[in-house]
C-alpha cells in the first residue's frame, strides 16, 4: 500500500480560496492565504516576517483583550485604500494543537462591501419611501393568509392614530371602519380578494383610535401560489382633506350651476375653436336641445350660415383682440322665429392668465321690443289724436265763431230794420243760417262719433259684395254722369270693418270720382283690391280732373277743404273717410296728377 505524502499545512493555507490567517498567542501573523494577504496588501510571509495583526485592526481597540479570552467572536471593520473603503467581516476562533491546547487564533475575513452598499441603498430607499409615504399620507399593509397575520407600517398606524407598538388583527382592522356602508364594503372586498382573488380600490370612512372620522382610500391585491391567495398586500391613503376640498368644490359648482341655470339669460362658454363647452338651461330651452347635444358644437351646427358666420367673426375678434362686446342688440332667427337679444361677449382666461375662450350672455328683449313698438304706436296714435283734437278744436272754434258772428250781424240788422219786407228777408237769412249751423253741428257730431267707436264693432265683410251694393245705390248718379265702373275685386277677399264705415268709404270715394270727372272724356272708375300678409289694399282710381298735390297735398283730407270751384263742394267727405279708416286702425293715401286722374289707396288693418 502506497503511503500518501504529507503536505505542509502552511502550504495548504496559502492555497485556501477563502481569506484565512493564523496568529500566535501574541497576535503575530504566522501565515495566511493569498486571499487574506491581498485584502490587507501584505506580501507572502516567511520566517523573517513579523507582522502584528493589531496594526491591521487599528479601529478595534479591544482586540488584544478579546483574543486573550480565547473565545470565538466576529467583528466588522473598514479598510481604506486608494481605491476606496472596503467593508470587511472577520471571524476569530481559537487555534488548538493536537493536545487541545490553545496556541493562537484563526482569522477568516470576508469582503462585505457589496452587501454593505446594498444595505445602505435599501436603507436609503426605505428612508425615501417612508418620507414619501409620510408626505403623501400613504401607508402600506400586508396580510399573511396562511399565518393570519396582519402587518401595518408606521404611516398606516399613524393614520389609524395608534401607537407604533400596536399589532392589529383583521377583525380589529375592519372594526376601525365606520359602521354601515364603509365597514360592510371593506369586509366584502377583503373577503373577495382572498376567495375570488379580486384586487380592490375603495374610498371609505375610517374611525381612528381617537374617534375621529376620516376619509381614506384602501387598495388591496392578492399574491397567488398554486392558485391560492397566500398574501394580500395594499395601501392606505389619507384623503380626508382632499375629499372635503372636492366636496366643497362640488358644492360651489352646484351653487354656480343652480345660479347660472336660474338666470333669465342665455349663458354659454366657448373654447378657442368657438365650440360650446358650457350652456345653461335658458340656452338649451332656446335651442330646443339638451346640454349634451349642444356641448362640442359650433354656431354653424345650430344656426343658418350667415348668422353663424357673423357670430364666429365676433367671437374670434373678442378672443384675439381681448375686446369685449357689451350690450349689443342682435337678432336671432331659429325655426322661423325671430328673437331680439341684448348680447355681451367677454374673453375667458385660464389660471395662467391666457385667453382660452369666451363667455357669452344674451338677454331676450323681444317682449321689451314689442312693448317699445306698442309704445311707439301709442305715441304715434296719441300724437295723431292730439293733432286731430287741435284741428277739431280749430274747426269748431272757427266754424261756430263764423256762425255766431253771422247770427249776431243778422240780429243787429233785424233790430235796426223797420221795413217789414226787409225784416222778412233778414228772418229768411236767419233761418238759412240756422240750417247751416245744424248741418255743421251734425258733421262735427259725426266726426266725434267716429273717433269714439272701437274696433269691437268690426266684422268680417266680403269686400266685392259691399262694393256692388254701394254701386247699386249710386246707379242713378253713375248713369246721369255717364260714369263707367270696373270692379276688379276678387270674390274671396274679406276685410274686418265696421259695416257702416265700409259703405261710407266706398260711397264717398266713388261719389268724389264722379263729382270731379273730366268734361273732356268719358268718366272711368276702376276698383282693385290686393290681399297680402300685411292686410288688404283697396284702390279706387278715376280719370278725372285730378288734384294739384304740390299745392294742396297737405290739405286733401282736411275738413271743409276744397280745391275746385264747384258749388256743391263742401270739403267734408274725404275728411270723414280718413277719420273712419283711422278709427279702424287703417290708413289712406292719395296719388293724383292734374287732368289725368286720382287714385285713393285704402289700407285696412286686419287685426281684430
Amino acid at each position: 500500500m502506497k503511503t500518501v505524502k504529507r503536505i505542509d499545512q502552511f502550504y495548504l493555507l496559502k492555497q485556501l480560496p477563502s481569506a484565512t490567517a493564523l496568529l500566535d498567542q501574541k497576535g503575530i501573523l504566522l501565515d495566511a492565504s493569498s486571499a487574506w494577504l491581498d485584502i490587507f496588501g501584505l506580501p507572502p510571509q516567511d520566517n523573517t516576517s513579523n507582522t502584528n495583526v493589531f496594526s491591521l485592526y487599528k479601529e478595534i481597540l479591544d482586540l488584544e483583550l478579546r483574543l486573550a479570552e480565547q473565545k470565538s467572536f466576529t467583528l466588522e471593520h473598514q479598510l481604506e485604500n486608494p481605491a476606496g473603503i472596503r467593508y470587511l467581516k472577520s471571524s476569530f476562533a481559537p487555534w488548538f494543537d493536537d493536545k487541545e491546547n490553545v496556541i493562537g487564533a484563526i482569522i477568516q475575513t470576508d469582503d462585505i462591501t457589496s452587501e454593505v452598499k446594498k444595505e445602505e441603498e435599501i436603507k436609503w430607499l426605505n428612508t425615501i419611501l417612508d418620507t414619501k409615504m409620510e408626505v403623501s399620507h400613504t401607508g402600506w399593509w400586508e396580510f399573511d393568509v396562511i399565518k393570519e397575520e396582519l402587518t401595518w407600517c408606521k404611516e398606516t398606524k399613524r393614520i389609524h392614530q395608534v401607537p407604533d407598538c400596536f399589532q392589529p388583527t383583521t377583525i380589529e382592522a375592519i372594526d376601525f371602519y365606520k359602521t354601515g356602508y364603509s365597514q360592510n364594503k371593506i369586509s366584502m372586498l377583503f373577503h373577495n380578494s382572498i376567495v375570488n382573488h379580486q384586487p380592490f380600490d375603495a374610498k371609505v370612512v375610517l374611525v381612528t383610535f381617537e374617534g375621529e372620522e376620516r376619509w381614506v382610500r384602501v387598495t388591496g391585491k392578492p399574491v397567488l401560489k398554486n392558485g391560492e391567495a397566500i398574501k394580500i398586500y395594499g395601501t392606505l391613503k389619507d384623503i380626508h382633506e382632499k375629499v372635503l376640498a372636492e366636496t366643497k368644490v362640488q358644492e360651489h359648482q352646484q351653487l354656480l350651476t343652480t345660479l347660472v341655470d336660474s338666470l333669465p339669460l342665455n349663458v354659454y362658454v366657448k373654447d378657442l375653436n368657438t365650440r360650446k363647452i358650457l350652456v345653461n338651461k335658458s340656452e338649451c330651452n332656446y335651442l330646443g336641445k339638451t346640454a349634451e347635444e349642444i356641448i362640442g358644437t359650433t354656431d354653424f351646427e345650430q344656426y343658418d350660415e350667415e348668422t353663424a358666420k357673423i357670430s364666429r367673426e365676433e367671437d374670434l375678434n373678442v378672443m384675439k383682440n381681448l375686446t369685449p362686446i357689451i350690450g349689443k342688440e342682435t337678432v336671432s332667427i331659429l325655426h322661423g322665429k325671430t328673437t331680439n337679444y341684448l348680447t355681451s361677449k367677454i374673453p375667458y382666461f385660464d389660471l395662467e392668465g391666457k385667453v382660452c375662450g369666451l363667455i357669452g350672455v344674451s338677454l331676450d328683449i323681444t317682449p321689451m321690443k314689442r312693448k317699445e313698438e306698442q309704445l311707439r304706436d301709442l305715441i304715434k296714435v296719441t300724437s295723431l289724436q292730439n293733432q286731430k283734437l287741435i284741428s277739431f278744436a280749430h274747426i269748431v272754434s272757427h266754424n261756430l265763431r263764423s256762425h255766431s258772428a253771422n247770427f249776431s250781424m243778422l240780429l243787429e240788422f233785424l233790430n235796426a230794420e223797420n221795413d217789414p219786407e226787409e225784416r222778412q228777408g233778414i228772418i229768411k237769412m236767419l233761418s238759412q243760417a240756422s240750417d247751416n249751423l245744424l248741418e255743421t253741428l251734425g258733421n262735427l257730431n259725426e266726426v266725434v262719433d267716429i273717433n269714439t267707436k272701437t274696433s269691437e264693432t268690426k266684422k268680417p265683410l266680403n269686400l266685392r259684395r259691399n262694393i256692388i251694393n254701394v254701386l247699386q245705390n249710386l246707379s242713378a248718379l253713375l248713369q246721369k254722369n255717364s260714369s263707367h265702373v270696373i270692379n276688379n275685386v276678387a270674390e274671396n277677399i274679406q276685410v274686418n270693418c265696421v259695416p257702416a264705415y265700409l259703405d261710407s268709404i266706398i260711397l264717398n270715394l266713388v261719389s268724389n270720382a264722379v263729382k270731379y270727372k273730366s268734361e273732356n272724356r268719358e268718366s272711368l272708375i276702376t276698383i282693385d283690391a290686393v290681399q297680402s300678409k300685411e292686410g288688404v289694399l283697396l284702390s279706387i282710381s278715376d280719370n278725372g280732373i285730378g288734384i294739384n298735390l304740390e299745392k294742396y297735398g297737405d290739405k286733401v283730407f282736411g275738413m271743409y277743404k276744397t280745391f275746385h270751384n264747384r258749388k256743391d263742394a263742401k270739403g267734408f267727405g274725404l275728411y270723414l273717410v280718413k277719420n273712419q279708416i283711422e278709427a279702424m286702425g287703417g290708413s289712406i293715401t292719395v296719388q293724383s296728377e292734374v287732368d289725368k286722374g286720382t287714385t285713393f289707396n285704402v289700407y285696412f288693418n286686419e287685426e281684430s
